[in-house]
């Protein structure tokens, strides 16, 4: 290619960036939110400040660490091998965990047109269901993945701008204010409870680095398409949220299985809605196939390493991913069963809160990653942006931690001993003869 084999120039990276974020994470969210109120569009701006802040961590990272082996590598390298498998460790629990609730969003949709798989133990074997369906998917070969996901981008991203163009058209102030806060506490408490669920979704925003080797002048465009990508995306988010949350009370919402469909339907009738839950539903169809590929890789290269018994991997890259798949699916199925509750939206709100703390601890790494490498930039101007970036967005992804469900603090503390524990126990099995 021209130009020494770079070809995106800043627009092209700027919505690669926003488009890889921008899918099923949203699709059931506002179910989520909706046991709390309208008054999560604060929470929306305060998640999107974060997401853009590490953003531009992640794009200094790729600048200075353009070959690193993906985003769990700047741990490994900044702070120590036994936070680089820490990294990893979450990396990998949060592949499952999430990629779970995807399948979840999945069988909301489905539940539209099948209302029974709205009951507790339906949706759970639908979701079940739908995971090893994919996980089929995957065993005929990642190229096949790949077409579906590509086929499900754009037929996706149409029930969100169909519902914001009709959720503003016909915006409702009295039900936005009327459905300001129901959660039963503070503003205050409501607004940052939110947070955690809605970094859900921003997660997939280090994809920046990974496309610093074919933008043009990186130096300058990474970390504008980096910020750029999370800014478009946040825009969308606030648009959908407002419009949502102006059609439907917050009550229906908390109720729904399918909110963007449910929101149109008294807009635009029963056809439209059905539309805009079948591409809901092939969206998340391909972002679940593409997700467990990533959670099957990760397990891989965890292998490879000695972080997992090799037996339980296809280690060689030539071979095909067979264990691998298969471990996945069982363990997204365990999660799944594990956090079945009475709606669907409050089993998608565990598995989101759980993979958005696990994910703040890769981000928090990160962060403290780039606070070590910024010396290495050419500028003092470059230096010192990078490091208020590492620092502002290492303070953000803790707080995130501390604001999530107290629930969650044991289980996370638990996932750190465990990651720990197993890095010793791999440090011991290479140290003896084979």
């Amino acid at each position: 290619m021209a130009g020494g084999g770079r070809s995106l120039g800043l627009w092209a990276a700027l919505v690669l960036v926003a488009g890889n974020m921008i899918g099923s994470g949203l699709y059931l969210l506002p179910a989520t939110l909706g046991a709390v109120g309208s008054i999560t569009v604060i929470s929306w701006v305060i998640a999107g400040g974060g997401a853009l802040v590490l953003a531009l961590v992640f794009a200094y990272l790729g600048l200075l660490r353009p070959q690193a082996d993906g985003a769990v590598a700047y741990a490994s390298e900044e702070l120590g091998p036994a936070l680089g498998h820490f990294g990893w460790f979450t990396y990998w629990l949060t592949s499952c965990c999430g990629t779970s609730a995807v399948a979840v969003a999945a069988t909301g949709y489905l539940g539209f047109f099948f209302p029974v798989l709205k009951s507790t133990w339906p949706g759970v074997a639908s979701s079940i269901a739908i995971v090893w369906l994919m996980v089929g998917v995957n065993l005929i070969g990642p190229r096949l993945v790949a077409r579906i996901g590509a086929a499900t981008l754009v037929v996706g991203l149409a029930p969100i701008v169909l519902a914001s163009g009709v959720g503003l058209a016909y915006f409702r102030p009295e039900v936005f204010a009327a459905s300001w806060n129901v959660s039963g506490g503070s503003d205050f408490a409501a607004t940052v409870s939110s947070v955690t669920p809605i970094f859900w979704a921003f997660l997939g925003l280090e994809c920046a680095n990974v496309v610093a080797a074919v933008v043009e002048n990186p130096k300058r465009n990474l970390p504008l398409a980096a910020v750029g990508g999370v800014a478009l995306a946040l825009a969308i988010y606030l648009a959908a949220s407002v419009a949502i949350m102006g059609l439907l009370p917050a009550k229906a919402l908390a109720a729904s299985s399918a909110p963007f469909a449910d929101a149109i339907h008294g807009v635009a009738g029963a056809l439209t809605a059905a539309l805009v839950a079948a591409c809901a539903l092939a969206k998340a169809s391909g972002t679940l196939g593409g997700w467990i590929l990533v959670a099957a890789e990760s397990n891989r290269s965890g292998a490879a390493v000695g972080f997992l018994p090799r037996w339980i991997s296809e280690v060689a890259p030539d071979k095909g991913l067979t264990r691998d798949l298969i471990l996945v699916g069982v363990m997204m199925s365990a999660s799944i069963y594990a956090s079945a509750s009475p709606s669907l939206g409050k089993q998608f709100g565990v598995l989101i809160n759980v993979t958005v703390v696990l994910s703040m601890v890769l981000y928090l790494l990160c962060s403290l990653a780039l606070l070590k490498m910024a010396a290495e930039l050419e500028t003092a101007r470059s230096r010192l942006v990078a490091r208020i970036a590492g620092a502002v967005g290492a303070a953000f992804s803790l707080g995130v931690i501390l604001a999530a469900d107290p629930g969650l603090r044991l289980p996370t503390l638990v996932v750190t001993a465990v990651s720990f524990g197993l890095y010793g126990l791999s440090r011991w099995r290479r140290a003896q003869p084979a």
